[in-house]
């Protein structure tokens, strides 16, 4: 899911935009892509105050899991300066997630 597609987005589209280039710097260590190249945050929300990030993994036994989520978490926490919690999306994830400039990488 894309930035448009965030909930953010509607209501802090300007944030979304932030956002989008700060999680640019999480980079999968396994793939050497980042995670919204790789589609990995399906949404971000902010309500009362907060942050709420759905985020999934390319593999479900995935070894950096604790580390990627985290460092999803404290990017948006540091980049919207407000509290900031984490979530596993229920999405399996395929690479039609993925940006469309990722044939590049060769993953296709």
């Amino acid at each position: 899911m894309s930035k448009e597609h965030w909930k953010v987005s509607e209501t802090h589209p300007k944030l979304a935009d932030r956002l989008d280039e700060d999680l640019r710097m999480v980079m999968d260590p396994e793939l050497g892509m980042d995670i919204i190249q790789l589609g990995l945050v399906r949404d971000i929300e902010i309500e009362d105050g907060e942050a709420m990030v759905t985020m999934i993994l390319t593999t479900p036994f995935c070894p950096y899991a604790p580390q990627l989520m985290e460092a999803c978490r404290s990017q948006v926490e540091e980049t919207l300066e407000m509290p900031t919690e984490i979530e596993m999306g229920h999405e399996v994830w395929n690479r039609s997630f993925m940006e469309e400039d990722a044939e590049d990488w060769g993953l296709y």
